[in-house]
């Protein structure tokens, strides 16, 4: 059966990171991507990122993008495409002339995705930034670690991956809808800080109605609270423990031979660190694997925390094949699922494989392909 995104064409221009990244989901959705790879060599101490898992399932074409002839088959690329992805900083597409205005002439129903960490304009627009920095002026970083500590970076999942990817894959899809409705392609400009900020809506409710203490280590959610942590076990590992509701805390108790009149509160602050002291010598009383076991069939919100080579492994991923192998790299499986319309993960895809293929069907001949190779736009 086709994929939700089938017969929806669509180029990735070269990136790092959360681009890929985009790039994967929507081929894993069905859409035909087109990914403009640099040539052997180029793209620094990254270069080699798109070759791998991330850039599973698309077709690829290699291009010296600064180079005389590059910017005309990207053109022609888009002249049949629905949409195109970049992360360039602002500027940098119109200087290799291939910026939305360009693009929109030559397809004026194409959406045009931009990805950067700080968008299109402002102060810091024009300036160097990863993950970290977005996540330090959208106000998430601040709260993210223990209260005793400094702020702790989430690996780079929260902007890059999250407030990145994701918000641009929402942008464009909507745009996609707008596009065949009336014609009118669009640019949608997508800041990792942005997005990033939109994630903590729900926390910025709960500041505002006097729920939530702008402090690390200080709330409900973000490890302060006794019953929503992670408690190392006897071997040094650890289990997470959600007991938020009254009832999950009843059974959490009951498991750990613990008499509720007699335990401090985790829903009075004052009592936090009593509780969590309890807590902490109760569960090292036992391996984590023990205590997985002993909550697996209870509604206690307690599971153990699975490093990365272990996750594929648990009953439940393992039951819903919720991870994939992918050349030699274990992945998540495409997600979500869709009833009629399944998403598959694509095979591996080699740098440039596609060069020749993708030029003939853009109507290149024999002597434009080796005027662009003179050129040095192609390998």
């Amino acid at each position: 059966m086709p994929a939700p995104l089938a017969g929806v064409r669509v180029i990735e221009l070269p990136a790092i990171g959360p681009v890929p990244f985009l790039g994967m989901l929507l081929s894993d959705l069905g859409a035909e991507v087109v990914r403009v790879d640099r040539l052997p060599g180029q793209g620094g101490m990254f270069a080699g990122l798109p070759a791998g898992p991330l850039g599973r399932g698309r077709r690829s074409i290699c291009l010296d993008l600064r180079s005389s002839g590059a910017a005309e088959v990207v053109l022609r690329l888009a002249e049949r495409s629905d949409a195109l992805i970049e992360g360039f900083r602002p500027g940098v597409a119109e200087r290799l002339g291939i910026g939305p205005d360009t693009m929109l002439a030559r397809n004026p129903g194409l959406v045009y995705g931009r990805m950067t960490g700080w968008g299109q304009h402002g102060p810091l627009a024009g300036t160097a930034g990863h993950d970290i920095t977005y996540l330090a002026i959208s106000g998430v970083l601040h709260g993210i670690g223990a209260a005793d500590g400094p702020p702790l970076p989430p690996v780079n999942y929260v902007a890059d991956f999250g407030g990145g990817a994701m918000f641009l894959s929402t942008g464009l899809l909507a745009a996609l809808l707008h596009a065949r409705a009336t014609g009118e392609g669009q640019v949608v400009d997508a800041a990792m800080t942005e997005g990033a900020a939109y994630l903590s809506s729900m926390t910025r409710t709960f500041q505002a109605a006097g729920g939530w203490q702008d402090e690390r280590g200080a709330n409900m959610l973000d490890g302060g609270a006794p019953n929503y942590r992670c408690y190392e076990c006897s071997d040094g590992r650890y289990v997470a423990v959600g007991a938020l509701e009254p009832q999950f805390w009843a059974a959490l108790l009951g498991a750990l031979g613990l008499d509720e009149a007699t335990t401090p509160s985790p829903y009075d602050p004052a009592q936090w660190d009593a509780c969590a002291r309890l807590l902490a010598a109760t569960f090292k009383t036992k391996s984590r694997d023990a205590w997985a076991a002993t909550f697996e069939s209870l509604d206690a919100c307690v599971a153990p925390v699975l490093s990365l080579a272990e996750a594929p492994a648990h009953p439940h991923n393992a039951s819903r094949g919720s991870f994939t192998q992918v050349g030699d790299a274990t992945l998540a499986a495409p997600a979500p699922r869709f009833s009629a319309t399944p998403a598959t993960a694509g095979s591996l895809s080699v740098v440039g494989a596609d060069s020749t293929d993708v030029l003939a069907e853009l109507g290149y001949t024999a002597a434009e392909v080796a005027e662009l190779r003179s050129a040095g736009a192609i390998a």
